[in-house]
Order: structure tokens, then C-alpha cells, then sequence
């Protein structure tokens, strides 16, 4: 009777550590994600807006694609650099100086408004812009030293969007308003953005990390390389993601200058228009995690993918702006979906170990794919919407191709375990004599 009256205190014991430990986690990634809510909504409320600033400046479309690309392009080796150089345990610190950069060059920029000092805007445009990604590809690293699994990372993407689309809202309330007898332009969205940002670095003061050993830097880092590299899904993933990012901003890496100098939008109606979609997108990624993940993959990509290259298709032969219109929005409104199957699963093979330094390696693929995308879409703008669409569409068609491929050997890897496991088995049921 003691016995069992130990067991039972023991298994209570237990229960009430699980739930201490649940609570922390739940605690933990609140924090973090609200973090990452409030630099989304800064990221989204300036990013659509710089593009018009900077036209304003007396930069041409092309050269806010040039700028915005070289930007991108020395994003990816400050990425590589981080990924080498800081350790896991000095993230949080690392996360909060790059906050403070980019607090400090928003500043400078709005100094820099109607002047001729070019280059000092070009350098404040590519401190805001590495600084926007490297916080970017350092939040999951953050969030595994926690829980790692398909549906959270699906659930920090769809974070990063709908703050970025509550940025699109609060810059599409506020352009060409009064209030208090100064006019909401440009300047003042840029203003609003620093006080988000200023939010964020105080709520990522706020977070409390403790490094678990499943987190611990590895003591030769090229380990990591070596097996990436080596397994034939991992190299395609990462060329499929160099691809994806490359289709999607060669549509849209210039969407704002788009639908102001092609369709003939305000810039207000086009705030408008990227909000609507963008909440849309958030609504349609949720219901797709929740309740419309196809059982088949091959289905899934299809969704995402395969009817936005239809629509590419069809715009470049109707040569019609609202069909142009319908294209883009559909591109849009399926962008934030099936994560989980697209890049979850690729990503979540990784162990805990290795997952900044792999998420380092895969954004740099990705921001790659997006530098040379926006660099191409600023060369292709001048020919027309046509050709931008065109273009994208043909490295669609390739991404497609390896999407489908990978899903084919993620299948045979599946069969393979589970013959395998039914072997072994089997064979401890053969009787030994």
C-alpha cells in the first residue's frame, strides 16, 4: 500500500513538473513571438513605403531595385558571417544589437529626407535591410531552444505576415491623414516604424533564455556543412528554396512601384490593396494549417504553385492589367500557405544542435534567390509587366519540377524506414532455435 501510495505521489510529481515546463514554453514563445510581431509590423509598415520614399529622392525604379538587391546580396554574407561567428548561447544579445542598428539607421535615414547625400542613404537602405534579415533567420534558432516541430515554424512564418500586413494597415491609415496639424507622408510611416521597433527591443530585453544541451554549439561547425551537402534531399531543398525566393521577387520585388506606375494606383489604394490581400493570405495560411492540407504532397504543390503558373500563363497572353491584377493577387493571397509541407519538414530533419547554423545555410540560399529575383525584376521592369511575369514563371516551372522531386524522395525514404522496421520486426518473432 505504501508502495503504491508512493508511486501515485511520484507520477503527481511528475505531472506538476510537465505542467511548470509547459507553462515556461508557453510563456517563452508568447514572448518571442509578440517580439517578432512588433518588428513585422515595423518591417511591414516601412518596407512598402521605402520604395516610394526613394523614388521621391529622385531614385529610378531600376536603381531602387539595384540598391535593394546589393542590399540583399550583402545580407547574405553578414548571414554567413553570424552563422560563423555567434554562438547560440549570445543570440539574444546578438538579436538586441542588431534591433539597436537598425533603430539607429531609420533615424539617420529620416535625417537624410530631400537631401543629395545619396550615398549615405544608400548605406542607412542596406544597414535596414541586413539588419530586417538577420533578425529574420535568427528567430527559429531562437525558438527550438524550446520546441521545434512543422506546425510552429508554420506558426512563427504566419507571425512574421500578419505583423507585416498590421504594418501595411497602420501605413494604410495613416498616408495623406491630418492629425494634430501634421501630414501623415512618407517621413511619418518611417517614424511610426522606429516606435515598433523601439517596442521590440524592449520585449526582447524581456526574454529570458536558458540554453539547453540539446542546443549546444557543435565543436566543428563544418560537420554541419558536410552533411547538408552530402544528403541528396538537403541539396535540393536548398536549390528549391534559391528558386522560390528568385520566381516569387521577380513578380513582385518591386510590387509597390508595380501597381503605382503600371495599373495606375494611388499610393493610398495601393496600401489598401496590399493589406486586404495580405490579411487574406494570413486567413487563408491558417485555414490551411488547420483544416485543408491536402493528404497528397503532389496536390499541395499544386495549390501553391501550379495554379499561380496557370495564372502567370494566362496574363502573359491576355496582356490585360486586370488580369496582371488577378495573377499578382493570387500569388499573393497563396503565398503564406502550406509552409508546413513546403519547408517544414525539410527544415525540422536538422537536429536541435546544428539548427542556427542550418537556418543561417538556408536563408542565405533563400535571401540569394531573392537578391538575384529583385535584381532581375528591376531589369525586366522597363520591358513591361510581361516580361517580369514571364520570366518568373520559367524558374517556376524548375522549382516545381524539384518540389515534386523531393516530395518523391521524401515518399521512398518513408517506405524504406517502414520496410525496414517491419523487417526487424519480423525477424525478433523468428524463434532463435
Amino acid at each position: 500500500m505504501c508502495k503504491k501510495s508512493s508511486r501515485i505521489l511520484k507520477k503527481g510529481q511528475e505531472l506538476i513538473k510537465k505542467r511548470r515546463y509547459r507553462s515556461k514554453k508557453a510563456i517563452f514563445q508568447t514572448k518571442i513571438l509578440a517580439m517578432l510581431g512588433f518588428f513585422s509590423t515595423s518591417v511591414g509598415l516601412w518596407e512598402n513605403f521605402r520604395q516610394l520614399w526613394l523614388q521621391d529622392n529622385g531614385f529610378s525604379a531600376t536603381e531602387v531595385g539595384n540598391i535593394t538587391s546589393v542590399a540583399t546580396f550583402i545580407s547574405v554574407g553578414g548571414i554567413i558571417l553570424v552563422g560563423l561567428f555567434v554562438r547560440a548561447a549570445k543570440l539574444k544579445t546578438f538579436m538586441s544589437g542588431v534591433i539597436a542598428l537598425k533603430i539607429l539607421a531609420l533615424i539617420f535615414l529620416r535625417g537624410l529626407d530631400l537631401t543629395s547625400q545619396r550615398f549615405l542613404i544608400d548605406i542607412c537602405v542596406i544597414i535596414d535591410v541586413l539588419t530586417t534579415y538577420l533578425i529574420i533567420t535568427s528567430i527559429y534558432p531562437l525558438m527550438t531552444t524550446v520546441t521545434k516541430s512543422n506546425r510552429i515554424y508554420s506558426k512563427r512564418k504566419l507571425v512574421e505576415y500578419f505583423g507585416r500586413d498590421l504594418g501595411v494597415l497602420v501605413g494604410g491609415i495613416m498616408i495623406g491623414q491630418h492629425a494634430w496639424m501634421i501630414f501623415a507622408n512618407y517621413n511619418a510611416t518611417l517614424l511610426v516604424s522606429i516606435i515598433f521597433l523601439v517596442i521590440a527591443l524592449i520585449l526582447m530585453y524581456d526574454i529570458d533564455v536558458t540554453q539547453t544541451s540539446s542546443f549546444e554549439e557543435p565543436r566543428r561547425r563544418h560537420a554541419l556543412f558536410r552533411s547538408v551537402f552530402r544528403d541528396k534531399i538537403q541539396r535540393f531543398y536548398l536549390t528549391y528554396s534559391f528558386l522560390a525566393a528568385m520566381s516569387f521577387a521577380t513578380a513582385l520585388g518591386l510590387k509597390m512601384l508595380v501597381l503605382t506606375n503600371y495599373l495606375n494606383f494611388s499610393a493610398s489604394t495601393a496600401t489598401n490593396y496590399l493589406l486586404i490581400i495580405g490579411l487574406l493570405s494570413d486567413v487563408v495560411g491558417w485555414l490551411a494549417l488547420k483544416f485543408f492540407t491536402p493528404k497528397n504532397d503532389y496536390i499541395t504543390i499544386f495549390l501553391k504553385f501550379g495554379i499561380r503558373l496557370i495564372a502567370y500563363i494566362i496574363a502573359i497572353f491576355a496582356e490585360s492589367p486586370f488580369v496582371f491584377l488577378m495573377a499578382i493577387t493570387w500569388s499573393i493571397l497563396i503565398s503564406t500557405a502550406y509552409e508546413d509541407v513546403t519547408d517544414g519538414y525539410y527544415i525540422n530533419l536538422v537536429d536541435n544542435r546544428h539548427q542556427f547554423s542550418y537556418s543561417t545555410v538556408k536563408h542565405v540560399m533563400s535571401y540569394l534567390g531573392e537578391a538575384s529575383g529583385i535584381m532581375l525584376c528591376g531589369w525586366t521592369y522597363a520591358f513591361g509587366m510581361g516580361v517580369m511575369i514571364g520570366a518568373s514563371a520559367v524558374i517556376m516551372v524548375i522549382q516545381i519540377i524539384i518540389a515534386c522531386y523531393l516530395i518523391s524522395i521524401r515518399h521512398g525514404r518513408h517506405r524504406f524506414r517502414h520496410s525496414a522496421s517491419r523487417a526487424r520486426y519480423d525477424e525478433s518473432l523468428v524463434d532463435p532455435d
